[in-house]
């Protein structure tokens, strides 16, 4: 499965945010990709952290594409989704990239707390041309 830094779009790059739990790619036009390291358990307090790191990096107002690179295992409570959208931190656009064996249930329960803003993409190239053209529509 294809890196952040095997990207074209890599040359792009605003900033890269390194936290414990993982790795945080901000690049131009509000597309923020995750790899979270191997093992981690991605919760609220961490969440906290990426979206607070996105809310420097960007202006207001540029809706930020969340593409999450599931290159390694890591688990997220489906509580702690629940608890990203009741504290308001709602983003427009959600993609998550993987097997869809180890997706499908994921991408379920992102469906009932975001309705109609979860893509599922088996290839990191495609959540990308996904990305840019919603970054393109909106700026």
């Amino acid at each position: 499965m294809k890196r952040v830094r095997e990207l074209e779009l890599f040359n792009q790059i605003r900033e890269i945010r390194e936290f414990e739990f993982g790795v945080f790619y901000f690049f131009k036009g509000g597309i923020v990709i995750s790899e979270m390291n191997e093992g981690a358990k991605f919760k609220w307090k961490n969440a906290k952290k990426a979206v607070y790191a996105a809310q420097e990096i960007y202006e207001k107002g540029i809706p930020l594409i969340y593409i999450a690179n599931r290159v390694n295992k890591y688990r997220v409570s489906p509580f702690e989704w629940f608890k990203f959208h009741k504290n308001r931190f709602d983003m427009q656009y959600i993609a998550s990239v993987g097997a869809l064996k180890n997706n499908i249930l994921s991408s379920i329960l992102k469906q009932l707390i975001f309705p109609k803003r979860i893509q599922t993409f088996t290839e990191l190239d495609e959540a990308v041309t996904w990305a840019l053209h919603i970054s393109k529509k909106a700026h």
